[in-house]
């Protein structure tokens, strides 16, 4: 059955670069014969993974293949994420582009779908396994790193900061937080005081953990310290938002991770002082061509970096930065 899945791929790949033809909208149940690709973000209501499922799109309609979008509310429902892994096992998926939302626990379903003969390539954010094709994903550690000499440079190389992390077992964001330590590293007149506070899953409880981490280094001027970092879009909102409540939005050396409207609408306002941007439609673009190359027997990278931006309020017009801080996938979903 596995061997006419990836047979079927190759004939609907070859029919789609000679007839031109598009595959239905992602995660449509249809029926059609076109082998079936399941994309498993980990959520869907961050902006970010809208982008990648745009991206996602785009590339099943290119090569000639189904998706299946499927993935958790929230990113912190591990539980749901492995069920649909198993699931997607179940239906005989030809293959699976995953973005684990914790480096071990997706291990297993991921070795289950390797022996089922179902290839999976990781994207976003690393797996603590072998069991993979190809890793698709931004240099996180880069992109940490670079968002910490932006708040370095923001804050004349001295002075205190402080980090809210995202989640213990995300390797992304992990990743991120030790770049923007590295960076820190390199400046002596820089204090971190604060690195061991997580924002969660979602903005509400990034919200509350900004308000607990600020609360410490709050004077009747202001703040006792410089510096903010943020590794992704809900812990870098929900610090906006803490800040912005406080009064103290634009007052302290700002740096976040990711884009939205309202993440835009603060650097423009000058309440963000940096956002390190990736490239989430490529991410998902690549992800699905890259797994419907590996289908197709051709040799694939093992690792494919998609690349980052720093945007700040001087280069956000820049076209080319605009782009990412404002991605126009209305084409893909519809």
């Amino acid at each position: 059955m596995r061997r006419l899945l990836v047979h079927l791929l190759v004939a609907a790949v070859a029919a789609s670069i000679t007839s031109c033809g598009k595959s239905p909208p992602a995660g449509s149940e249809t029926g059609s014969a076109l082998p079936v690709i399941a994309v498993i973000p980990k959520g869907t209501t961050h902006e970010f993974w809208k982008s990648i499922h745009a991206g996602a799109v785009k590339a099943a309609r290119e090569i000639g293949v189904e998706i299946v979008w499927k993935g958790p509310l929230k990113e912190d429902d591990r539980d749901a994420q492995i069920e649909v892994v198993e699931n997607m096992i179940g239906r005989g998926a030809a293959g699976i582009v995953l973005a684990p939302l914790d480096d071990m626990a997706l291990r297993m379903p991921v070795a289950s779908a390797t022996k089922a003969g179902i290839p999976v390539v990781i994207i976003d954010s690393d797996l603590k396994s072998d069991d993979y094709v190809s890793f698709v994903a931004t240099d996180n550690r880069a992109g940490g790193y670079a968002g910490g000499k932006r708040l370095a440079e923001l804050i004349g190389g001295e002075g205190k900061v402080i980090m809210l992390r995202y989640a213990e077992g995300s390797a992304s964001t992990m990743n991120r937080e030790q770049g923007f330590l590295d960076a820190m590293a390199e400046h002596p007149g820089i204090e971190v005081v604060s690195a061991n506070q997580y924002g969660g899953a979602t903005t509400e409880s990034a919200y509350r953990a900004s308000e607990n981490l600020l609360a410490p280094f709050k004077t009747a001027g202001g703040l006792t310290v410089q510096g903010i970092f943020c590794p992704n879009e809900s812990t870098t909102f929900g610090m906006l938002r803490a800040l912005q409540d406080a009064g103290l939005a634009g007052k302290v050396s700002f740096v976040g991770f990711d884009s939205s409207e309202k993440l835009v609408q603060a650097l423009s306002a000058g309440h963000i002082h940096g956002l390190v941007l990736q490239d989430p439609m490529n991410m998902g673009y690549m992800g699905v061509k890259t797994l419907a190359a590996h289908l197709r027997g051709e040799k694939v990278d093992r690792r494919i970096d998609t690349g980052s931006t720093v945007a700040t309020p001087e280069n956000m017009n820049d076209a080319a930065v605009a782009a990412l801080l404002k991605p126009d996938f209305s084409a893909w979903l519809k």
